[in-house]
């Protein structure tokens, strides 16, 4: 009985020492076959890069005008010399093109300006006559006068003639485009101040926009701007700073500024929504990571760097930076290839295997 009990004893602690072993065993396996986690690396070049200050707005042609009539009478829309054809919403128009013409035989009738065209012709040779005359000695000061007088009326009368034929023509005051042109049967007849056409130029443009007074002293008159906008994405305009408030709001604690634009080809529209990045500083060959890399840790800002397949957690200092980017001035080298992803699960001395 007692050798079957020593027998048992025997058996059991034998089994208990190859489950010992077995467990160390797969314990050192587990160890030696560690999975590597997959990440991908940016491998530090020198680059550039620029800090600013962001700002929305909405932009303004830098000139419009409405066009109304300034007369009655029978509206008479012309054809765009370009093309041949009426004018119509979107041409371009150059100084001094005639959009509108108005037709008042009554109105022309009125005005008399051959009337007064003759009376002036009159007039000057009147007082031409009267000053040679009184040169030798054949007329008086008096007499002269009289007529110098009847001269300059004359001017005024015809100039004002002139001026009353002229609200007859309707002209592009400048160039630009036609943003607005209200539809009109022509030859109906138009009460005066009735809208006939808008034409903004906005080859410049330009934006107010209000800031914190923290960024005041940031910002100065002249300084380069970076223009985007959702419709154009592939496009980036540039403008800059042409004015700015030195007072402080009391309310808000905000100061007022202006940007204007160069928009020569036209590509961004009056009336857009506009982000506007004011480029405050700028760094050329220097070191910049992705700013979405960096672990916040209790001893500071970490970045992961890749030494011969294992992960090594480095402590950073940062300088400029934006909302995408930033400048690491402290803890990193050129050519260190550094996590930009994967490195969520990562520890210090992690096994990677680099996928790119």
């Amino acid at each position: 009985m007692k050798s079957h009990r020593n027998s048992l004893i025997t058996f059991l602690f034998s089994g208990l020492a190859i489950l010992a072993v077995n467990g160390c065993k797969n314990q050192q396996t587990d160890a030696e076959t560690e999975v590597a986690v997959p990440v991908s690396v940016l491998d530090i070049r020198p680059s550039s890069i620029e800090e600013f200050i962001e700002t929305n707005g909405t932009v303004y042609p830098t000139r419009e005008v409405e066009l109304k009539s300034e007369m009655s009478g029978k509206y008479m829309l012309q054809n765009n010399p370009r093309t041949g054809r009426p004018w119509t919403l979107g041409d371009r128009v150059s100084t001094g093109n005639v959009i509108v013409k108005f037709e008042d035989a009554e109105y022309v009738n009125a005005i008399q300006i051959d009337s007064k065209k003759l009376n002036l012709d009159v007039s000057e040779n009147e007082y031409e006559k009267q000053k040679s005359l009184m040169d030798k000695g054949g007329a008086t000061l008096r007499e002269m006068k009289t007529s110098e007088q009847a001269l300059i009326n004359a001017r005024y009368t015809y100039a004002a003639a002139e001026l009353q034929m002229a609200k007859m023509v309707v002209k592009a005051p400048f160039d630009g485009v036609i943003v607005d042109l209200p539809f009109y049967t022509s030859g109906n007849k138009l009460a005066t101040g009735q809208s006939l056409v808008k034409i903004m130029d906005y080859r410049k443009l330009y934006m107010e926009f209000q800031l914190p007074e923290k960024d005041l002293r940031h910002i100065s008159v002249n300084q380069r701007v970076r223009i985007l906008n959702y419709a154009l994405p592939d496009d980036t305009l540039y403008g800059m700073i042409s004015q700015l408030s030195p007072a402080i709001s009391p309310d808000t604690r905000n100061f007022k500024g202006a940007l204007t634009i160069t928009n020569d080809d036209l590509k961004l529209r009056p009336g857009s929504y506009i982000k506007a990045e004011i480029i405050t500083e700028k760094k050329d060959s220097t070191i910049v990571i992705p700013k979405s890399i960096i672990v916040s840790r209790q001893r500071g800002k970490t970045v992961f760097v890749i030494d011969q397949n294992t992960a090594m957690e480095r402590v950073i200092t940062t300088g400029l930076e934006n909302p995408d980017s930033v400048e690491i001035i402290k803890g990193l080298l050129m050519n260190d290839r550094v996590v930009i992803e994967g490195f969520e699960t990562l520890a210090n001395r992690s096994k990677v295997k680099i996928v790119r």
